[in-house]
């Protein structure tokens, strides 16, 4: 739990930072790439560990995924600019894929099937209150030092859960009597979700899709991802074999999952923008308003866990109920405006963490229910591999659905006494990068650039400022309201799971 704590940090802790880090370094446009990068490196890793961790036990692997993590965070605080970090945390993704994955999978390692349920609702109630501390002190730090020093937290912190590991873990090596590799479709791996995610990731930036850099990098990934599923039709050990995506069960839960993680992270990520952008709250405090959030989904996977363990259910029951609470939540935040009080934003983003929550840990036991115990490895790897790539595309789509939104909206509520003040070149630099609105160094540059322009000047810079806000503002709900559409689908997925008793395991499971 304490190298989960760690792993899932290294997600969101940035979110509440990103205004300060473009305020410093630019790159507003990239605002979704410091996430984006963690996302796909741990994407990319994860189901090739979860293979790896099935031939050779998880001790191994969680001391050299905590190794990465550390010596990817140390550099990251000298960072000069946008690319250098996301190049940094890149590598800490992969760090974090290892931990993570490792964390999950070993529940099936240290507790029998009808335990699962329990000890999958304490874990995933660690993933989100790391989910929820992560971007809480990242703020605190920000606002009393700098950015940079949430690495060297994290530099600290990696070094105690490396100790405690090497002292507690035990070194169990499974028993496998074939420990063949799958070099060719672990490549093909890499060069299919690479490509896709960051070709995903220029078009939320706005690329166009049919522009030589966009379209070749989505066009390689989907040709890799042919050559990948090809490889592993034929290869004798798979790094992911198809044969568990035909149990019923383990398709649904994927499903589920990864549109689950599509609606987490555009939470995450956009409700701090609108606080901090819209309603003048300090990175701290945008880091807070995520608590209600992280406590949902405490609730949510400790008591689907337990539910699971000592009532049963079915595990149909248990997914729709999941899909309905994030949907519902999701939705509820879209409806957000200025004059939205923190108690109610507060009160929709604990619904939606319930959801999160209780999606959660159905699906991991359910998974690890159904397949038999010698793929529990790459079973779970393969939840946690759809959720990152999910949620990392999910970031994508919704990033350009805010800056096309952003831009409109803008556009459309500029006054004509603010558009005879200020130089179009001025606008349009604020529709590409409205940083004053978290600067504000940038904000007081903007009202001194416009003193010239008369004695209405004043005037002019708030009715700018305040068009910027209801801009953002509207482009985040329009984005959140994407994003309950998707999160409903969860809901027809959470109805194809089989209504078997949850916490129960199958006979090859068992054994």
């Amino acid at each position: 739990m304490a190298a989960l704590f760690l792993g899932a940090m290294g997600q969101t802790s940035l979110t509440t930072a990103m205004p300060a880090i473009v305020a410093d370094l630019g790159g507003f446009d990239r605002y979704t790439w410091a996430l984006t990068s963690y996302l796909v490196a741990a994407a990319v890793t994860t189901p090739i560990v979860g293979r790896l961790a099935d031939l050779h036990g998880r001790r191994v692997f969680f001391v050299v995924g905590l190794l990465i993590l550390i010596v990817g965070s140390a550099p990251a605080a000298l960072a000069t600019t946008m690319t250098q970090l996301v190049a940094l945390r890149a590598i800490q993704g992969i760090g974090g894929g290892i931990v993570m994955s490792n964390c999950i999978i070993a529940i099936a390692d240290l507790f029998a099937p009808e335990e699962r349920g329990k000890a999958q609702g304490l874990v995933g109630a660690v993933v989100f209150l790391a989910t929820v501390a992560g971007p809480l002190v990242a703020g605190l730090v920000t606002d009393q030092w700098s950015w940079r020093l949430i690495f060297a937290v994290n530099v600290v912190a990696g070094l105690a859960v490396l100790i405690v590991v090497l002292r507690t873990f035990p070194a169990l090596r499974p028993e496998v009597d074939d420990r063949a590799l799958d070099p060719a479709g672990m490549a093909a791996l890499a060069l299919a979700v690479t490509p896709i995610m960051v070709g995903a990731s220029l078009a939320g930036e706005g690329h166009a899709l049919t522009s030589p850099r966009v379209g070749g990098l989505l066009a390689f990934g989907l040709a890799m991802a042919a050559v990948f599923v090809l490889i592993e039709s034929r290869a004798a050990a798979p790094v992911m074999p198809l044969g568990i995506y035909r149990d019923r069960t383990v398709a649904a839960s994927v499903a589920l999952t990864a549109l689950a993680s599509f609606g987490l992270y555009a939470t995450v990520l956009f409700v701090p923008l609108f606080v901090q952008s819209v309603q003048g709250v300090s990175a701290t405090g945008s880091g807070g308003i995520l608590a209600p959030l992280g406590l949902g989904v405490v609730f949510g996977a400790v008591a689907s866990g337990q539910l699971q363990s000592r009532a049963g259910g079915s595990y149909r029951l248990h997914g729709v109920a999941g899909g309905l609470l994030l949907s519902g939540g999701t939705w509820l935040l879209s409806t957000m405006g200025p004059q939205t009080g923190l108690g109610v934003v507060s009160a929709y983003l604990a619904v939606a963490g319930v959801g999160v929550g209780w999606i959660t840990t159905v699906v991991t036991v359910a998974v690890q229910n159904a397949v038999p115990f010698a793929s529990v490895g790459v079973a779970t790897a393969a939840l946690q591999f759809f959720r990152q790539v999910s949620g990392s595309l999910g970031l994508a789509v919704l990033g350009a659905a805010l800056s096309l939104r952003f831009a409109s909206r803008f556009e459309a509520g500029l006054s004509d006494a603010v558009r005879t003040a200020v130089a179009p070149e001025q606008l349009e630099a604020l529709r590409s990068d409205p940083r004053v609105l978290a600067d504000p160094v940038a904000a007081d540059a903007l009202r001194a650039s416009l003193a010239e322009t008369g004695p209405e000047a004043a005037e002019t810079a708030e009715d700018l400022i305040g068009g910027l806000n209801a801009a953002v503002a509207g482009a985040v709900g329009d984005a959140l309201v994407l994003c309950a559409a998707v999160t409903a689908i969860g809901v027809v997925a959470g109805l194809w799971l089989k209504p078997g008793a949850a916490g129960e395991a199958t006979p090859a499971a068992s054994s």
